[in-house]
């Protein structure tokens, strides 16, 4: 991790070297300052264009996996906007204990949303929703605990859950391609390449907060060709003016510990991350990190608004680095910025015609870009696994029998066929078998390692160790 942005000596501020104390004149932190309206909002938009490919990738891919109406499609595309909003306001100007005062936006998980599919599908969408407040419920409940239940995650765990999520929704997004048949129509692949060439096209060609619009880009120009080619249908739902999206879309929500787990178990892993991503933030608005006192704010709103989710019919609400990068092309690091945009998506959420305007977009051009996105997840589990020392003593094994475990559900749906339902719940997925699989085993292996701390479990030298010349 590098050091925090700021003069050395210092934390991350403006002042007397070495003290960390603010010079007289200095009153205001990067994160603090207060920007002119004019700079405010085309600031604030470039936050908005950045983020917004994740709010709506994954409510098309909600939409298309659960065969939502163009109506309910719209319904939830607000609920995601305002939520996305609402999180990024209560990250960045924080209230009491919610809420670390960084400039942060939050946005849909990806991981997530795919955890929130597989229960749904398995499960129904009710149970699916009182599986999002189960876990968000979990997060705010073991937040005082977070520094104890982080250690269970290290990057091993963590790239093993990622890539099993990644690898698991790239088949759910080639179902949008195939349709309910599971056969796909050449038009239906011709368009989702299409789209996903588009997507790729962009990301190249483009620079800046274009290129981190690339998916928008490519369902944009995949839905033009549809329209022109005859490949697919664009049509909008019906509705005008304001409205608010509807509370419990699937009915009353269901309740169902052993069904939930997925999403309980990835509501844990997101300390893990979230850790990661405060110590950035904080680094890069020149603020010295201080992970104790800031991380349990951003998981209490990240819970709070999950909770929300639960309520509006979505997946858990996750707080996203995907603006540091805006932060550091325009060199403004303040929390009012991303508050700003916060308002914006609020705002966005609230006009029902363009809710309804995005909801009409063809299956298959929202099934290749699903497909970049979830490619993209498993590509960064494998980069955490990369972070894992795999060379190691036992790690090697412990992520290769972690993914069997996880990858077999997969490629073999009905193995756990013939035990009872419980079991198949748990280990027929595949993200909580290669997850609790890594997590015992590391556990396993961590204590094998113990009784030999100075020289490992048979007296062999550690890696930390030379041998006598």
């Amino acid at each position: 991790m590098s050091t925090a942005i700021g003069t050395p000596g210092t934390s991350g501020t403006s002042g007397t070297p070495g003290t960390g104390a603010k010079d007289p004149g200095t009153t205001t932190a990067p994160a603090d300052e207060r920007v002119p309206l004019r700079r405010l909002v085309p600031l604030a938009v470039q936050h908005v264009l950045a983020m917004a490919a994740a709010p709506v990738s994954t409510v098309f891919l909600t939409a298309g996996a659960l065969r939502l109406t163009p109506g309910g499609t719209a319904s939830l595309l607000s609920a995601v906007l305002v939520l996305s909003g609402a999180g990024s306001l209560l990250q960045s100007l924080g209230v009491w204990k919610f809420g670390a005062r960084l400039p942060f936006v939050m946005l849909p998980g990806g991981a997530a949303t795919a955890l929130f599919l597989q229960i749904a599908k398995d499960h129904g969408p009710a149970v699916a929703s009182g599986s999002v407040l189960l876990a968000a419920a979990l997060l705010l409940a073991v937040v005082p605990l977070y520094a104890r239940i982080v250690r269970l995650f290290p990057p091993l765990v963590m790239g093993v859950t990622v890539l099993l999520i990644g690898v698991a929704m790239v088949r759910v997004a080639a179902q949008l391609i195939t349709g309910p048949t599971g056969t796909a129509a050449p038009g239906a692949v011709v368009l989702a390449g299409l789209t996903v060439a588009v997507t790729l096209a962009a990301y190249l060609l483009l620079r800046g907060v274009w290129r981190q619009s690339a998916v928008l880009i490519g369902m944009a120009a995949g839905t033009a060709v549809a329209v022109a080619t005859g490949l697919g249908t664009f049509s909008p739902a019906g509705g005008s003016g304001f409205s608010l999206p509807r509370l419990f879309p699937y009915g009353a929500p269901q309740f169902d510990l052993v069904a939930a787990l997925p999403l309980l178990i990835f509501s844990l892993t997101t300390l893990a991350e979230i850790t990661g991503q405060t110590v950035l933030n904080s680094e890069t608005v020149g603020r010295a990190a201080d992970a104790g006192r800031d991380v349990p704010k951003v998981a209490r709103a990240d819970a709070l608004t999950s909770l929300l989710a639960g309520i509006w019919g979505t997946s858990l609400m996750v707080t996203s680095s995907e603006n540091i990068g805006i932060s550091r092309l325009t060199g403004v690091r303040s929390r009012f910025v991303t508050a700003a945009a916060g308002g914006l998506l609020i705002a966005v959420g609230l006009l029902s015609p363009l809710s309804r305007l995005v909801a009409g977009l063809p299956p298959a051009v929202v099934g290749g870009s699903a497909l970049v996105v979830y490619a993209v997840i498993a590509l960064m589990g494998v980069q955490m696994l990369a972070r894992a020392e795999l060379a190691e003593r036992g790690q090697t094994m412990v992520a290769a029998l972690a993914l069997a475990a996880g990858l077999l559900p997969i490629v073999a749906p009905n193995l756990y066929g013939g035990f009872p339902g419980w079991v198949r719940t748990v280990l027929g997925s595949g993200v909580v078998a290669g997850t609790l699989a890594a997590v015992l085993l590391h556990a396993l292996f961590a204590a094998a390692d113990r009784p030999g701390r100075e020289g490992g479990p048979a007296g062999r030298p550690t890696r930390d160790q030379k041998e006598p010349a």
